[in-house]
């Protein structure tokens, strides 16, 4: 009889022991199964929104990354949370110490929670979106990612700077419109003015009219300043974004070339010594 109720605890224990395994390995599927519904909704209710709303796609990129991020630590704590309670525990616990933890966090990591609100007011103000071409934190180049606590900025250079978002006091965003390119050119003293302004001009043109990123002008606006040997004339042209730069290096040799065909010399520093 002993016996018996031996080899009947062990087999119930056994038994306990594998509906728990199965529990678990169950609650292990149902979590990806989950998330990876949940995850396709998020991306498929944004994909919507762009269609819908005309929302930029580095805006939607950006939102889309935050909700699944989001989604994804909610559904790990309930994960947790299930598990606990198939070993018999009181989850209750688990959260009242969540609660306690983020009171500690709230006191004892400020830098977090400021990461955390200026994260939520770059996100809720649009200030930034994935793509932009910014400058923030003291970093120039593209957003890559925009998070509750980090910005990912990719460098010219291709560096990636991880940004905390308390160190973002201001944002300038120059990707929010049309750029401006700028070539200031110099003619000698001993050149008319008028007739370089109108070669320059013929040469503007004519590179408005060949380059479809050229918003407006170019235009020859005139004498930007008087230097120790030359006339600095001052060109301005409004171009698609990020294409600034491209039109700037064009015009610098379109014009170069428009100056060498009319004889119309772009000096060199020199100086004069006069003996007497």
């Amino acid at each position: 009889m002993s016996q018996w109720l031996n080899n009947w605890t062990e087999g119930a224990f056994l038994l306990g022991i594998a509906m728990i395994i199965g529990q678990v390995i169950l609650a292990i599927i149902a979590f990806f199964i989950a998330r990876s519904i949940g995850t396709r909704l998020i991306r498929g209710t944004f994909s919507k929104m762009e269609r819908q709303k005309n929302m930029s796609a580095g805006r939607v990129q950006t939102l889309q990354k935050l909700s699944v991020n989001a989604f994804s630590y909610v559904l790990i704590f309930v994960f947790i949370t299930i598990v606990i309670s198939i070993f018999g525990l009181n989850p209750t616990g688990l959260i009242a110490g969540a609660g306690v933890v983020g009171l500690a966090i709230g006191f004892g990591a400020q830098g977090l929670v400021s990461d955390v609100v200026t994260g939520f007011f770059l996100l809720l103000e649009k200030q930034i979106d994935v793509d932009d071409y910014v400058t923030a934190g003291g970093v120039d180049g593209v957003v890559e990612e925009v998070g509750l606590r980090t910005t990912q900025i990719r460098g010219f250079d291709g560096t990636l700077h991880f940004i905390p978002n308390r160190d973002i006091s201001s944002v300038s965003n120059h990707s929010r419109g049309n750029m401006r390119a700028l070539v200031d050119i110099s003619i000698s003293y001993d050149d008319n003015i008028d007739y370089a302004i109108a070669v320059l001009q013929q040469a503007c043109d004519r590179i408005a009219a060949e380059d479809p990123t050229i918003k407006e002008g170019p235009n020859v606006i005139g004498v930007q300043g008087l230097g120790d040997s030359d006339i600095v004339l001052r060109i301005i042209a409004k171009t698609e974004n990020m294409a600034q730069w491209a039109v700037e290096r064009k015009l610098r040799k379109e014009l170069k070339e428009a100056l060498d065909a009319n004889n119309i010399e772009i000096p060199f520093p020199h100086q004069v010594y006069i003996e007497k």
